[in-house]
């Protein structure tokens, strides 16, 4: 099965990069993407919206990608929301744990590891 994965990153090539990876090696499916904090809360929140996996950058064109987790911490339990962040220091991650994320994954040497955690979440989801 495809996760419908959502994906809020401000850079276009990182952006497009990204879904053409996980597309090809992870068993996702990208239903839409958003670079600013308010973009990312208000399609995540909207009910009407399915998604299974939300990657998301923490430093946006607007606002912040912890706007983004906040907002995403009373989702179903089925959903999960990982952080894709090129400042994944320990102070990051624990801020990012007490958010309720599931995982964060540094750009720069972790996309191996992100590929792997989704292709485990689609095994989950069949």
């Amino acid at each position: 099965m495809r996760l419908k994965t959502y994906i809020v990153e401000d850079n276009p090539t990182i952006r497009e990069n990204l879904i053409g990876t996980l597309e090809e090696l992870a068993s996702i499916k990208a239903v839409g993407t958003a670079e600013t904090e308010n973009d990312g809360k208000a399609w995540l929140t909207d009910g009407v919206n399915e998604w299974d996996l939300a990657i998301v950058d923490l430093f946006l064109k607007q606002g912040s990608g912890l706007g983004v987790l906040a907002a995403c911490r009373n989702r179903a339990s089925r959903q999960k929301v990982v952080v894709l962040s090129n400042y994944a220091t320990a102070d990051i991650r624990q801020r990012c744990a007490q958010l309720g994320v599931d995982a964060v994954f540094d750009k720069s040497n972790e996309i191996d590891a992100l590929v792997e955690y989704c292709i485990q979440q689609s095994g989950a989801t069949a």
